[in-house]
C-alpha cells in the first residue's frame, strides 16, 4: 500500500491527471455531483497513439450513461462517470486507476482502450478486488496472466478476429486458393493477435508466409515493408493494424499498385473516417467486426437511436463495446442488488462468471479466463459501402474474392 500511496501522490504533485466526471442525468448531459450517484471510474487515452480509438469507447460509455440514466439509472440511483485521461500511456494507466479506486473511491471501474494499456489497469483492479469489466484488451495475452475479476464485452478475442475468413479461404477449391500471403502487425498485442491468429490458421494449412514484418506503434512511414510485400508478390495481405498504421499501410501499397487477390486489415475500415483517408480506394478489403449497427439484439435498436441523436452519427464498433461494457456492468448490479467497493465487487464478479447477458453485439458468456465465447462477423467494403460477409447467417453480402483492383 506504501508503494502505491506513494505514486498517487507523486502523479497528483506533478498535476498530470485530467478528470472529465459526466453525470449524464436526464438528457440535459450536464455535469453533475451526487452523493448518491454511482461514481463509475474509468481511463482512457484520450491523447497519445490511441487517441482516436480511446474517443469512440468515451463516447460508447457517454451514451450508456446516458441512456441509463434516461431509464431510472442504476438501483434507482444516477450514473456518474470519473475519466481521466491516460495519454495511451501503461504507466498513467495504472497510477490513474490507484487514484480512482483507492483515493477517489469510485463505486465501479471500467477498463480502457488496447490490450496494452488494458492489462497493466486490470492488475490495479485485481489488487483492490475490483470487478474488471473491459471494451478492447483482445490480445490473448491478457487471458494469460491469471485474472479473476476480468471480462471481455466484446464477441471474441484477437486471435479469433478471423476465424471466419479462414474457414472460407480453405473451404476454397484447391485451384482458387492462396498460395502465399504477407503480413505486417504493429508491435501491439491486439494488432499481432489479429493478424497471427489468422496467420496460425493458414499456414497450418500450408499457405506459404512470404513476408512478416513487425513495426512501432508510432510508425509512419510504410514505404519500405509496402516495399516488400509488393515485391514478394503475395496472394494475399493481412495486416495487423490500429487507425492510422493502417491507412498509411493501405495508401503505400496502393502507390506501389500492388493488387493482392485479398487484403484484410483490423480495425482501420471500420473507422467512419477510413474511406477519405486511403482516397475512398476501398473497394474488396475485409475487416473483423463484432458490432452491426443493424444488429437484430433488442437493446441495438435505441442505442443507435439515441447515440446518433447525441453525437450526430450512427456508432461504431469501439463505440458498442464500451456501451455493451456498461451493459454488462448494469446487468450484474441489478441482479446482485449492490454496486460499491468491498464485498459487494466479488458478488458482482461471480454474478458475470456465471450468466449470460443480452447485448447490442449479442448475447456474451465468458470462460475461467474471461475471454468471451463467440467469434466475430467478418465486413468487406463493396460499392463504396462495408457489408457483413461472413458467416453466412449474418451476411449482407456475398464476400468478392479475389478482391477488385483497388
Amino acid at each position: 500500500m506504501t508503494t502505491r500511496y506513494r505514486r498517487m501522490q507523486w502523479m497528483t504533485a506533478l498535476g498530470v491527471t485530467t478528470t472529465l466526471a459526466l453525470g449524464a442525468c436526464g438528457g440535459g448531459g450536464e455535469s453533475s455531483t451526487s452523493d448518491d450517484s454511482i461514481v463509475i471510474g474509468i481511463s482512457l487515452p484520450l491523447t497519445g497513439d490511441f487517441s482516436e480509438p480511446g474517443k469512440g469507447v468515451q463516447r460508447g460509455y457517454e451514451a450508456w450513461a446516458k441512456i441509463t440514466n434516461e431509464n431510472g439509472g442504476l438501483l434507482g440511483r444516477q450514473v456518474e462517470l470519473k475519466i481521466l485521461d491516460d495519454q495511451s500511456n501503461a504507466d498513467r494507466v495504472v497510477a490513474d486507476y490507484e487514484q480512482l479506486i483507492g483515493q477517489d473511491q469510485v463505486d465501479l471501474v471500467v477498463g480502457p482502450f488496447s490490450t496494452r494499456l488494458v492489462v497493466p489497469a486490470a492488475r490495479v483492479a485485481e489488487e483492490y478486488g475490483m470487478l474488471f469489466v473491459e471494451p478492447a484488451g483482445a490480445a490473448k495475452e491478457v487471458f494469460e496472466q491469471g485474472f479473476k475479476n476480468l471480462f471481455y464485452a466484446a464477441p471474441a478475442v484477437a486471435n479469433d478476429h478471423y476465424n471466419h475468413l479462414a474457414d472460407y479461404l480453405l473451404a476454397l477449391p484447391e485451384d482458387q486458393r492462396p498460395k502465399t500471403a504477407a503480413y505486417a502487425a504493429m508491435d501491439d498485442p491486439f494488432a499481432q493477435g489479429t493478424a497471427y491468429g489468422l496467420k496460425e490458421k493458414l499456414e497450418a494449412a500450408g499457405i506459404r508466409t512470404l513476408v512478416n514484418e513487425v513495426y512501432p506503434p508510432n510508425t509512419t512511414d510504410f514505404g519500405s515493408i509496402a516495399a516488400k510485400i509488393a515485391a514478394s508478390k503475395a496472394d494475399i495481405v493481412v495486416g495487423g493494424s490500429q487507425y492510422q498504421d493502417g491507412v498509411n499501410l493501405i495508401v503505400a501499397l496502393q502507390q506501389l499498385q500492388y493488387q493482392p487477390k485479398l487484403a484484410a486489415f483490423s480495425t482501420a475500415p471500420t473507422n467512419p473516417e477510413f474511406a477519405a483517408a486511403i482516397g475512398n480506394k476501398t473497394e474488396g478489403i475485409l475487416s473483423p467486426t463484432g458490432y452491426a449497427q443493424d444488429a437484430p439484439y433488442p437493446s441495438n435498436q435505441e442505442f443507435v437511436q439515441k447515440y446518433t441523436a447525441q453525437f450526430g452519427s450512427a456508432p461504431e464498433e469501439d463505440e458498442a463495446n464500451a456501451y455493451t461494457t456498461g451493459q454488462v456492468v448494469a446487468a450484474a448490479v441489478t441482479a446482485v442488488g449492490c454496486a460499491e467497493q468491498g464485498e459487494c465487487q466479488q458478488k458482482l464478479v461471480d454474478w458475470v462468471r456465471n450468466n449470460t447477458v443480452e447485448t447490442v453485439v449479442g448475447p456474451l458468456s465468458w470462460d475461467e479466463t474471461g475471454k468471451p465465447k463467440g467469434a466475430h462477423m467478418i465486413q468487406q467494403w463493396l460499392g463504396g459501402e462495408i457489408k457483413i460477409v461472413l458467416p453466412a447467417n449474418a451476411k449482407e453480402a456475398d464476400l468478392v474474392y479475389p478482391k477488385p483492383a483497388w
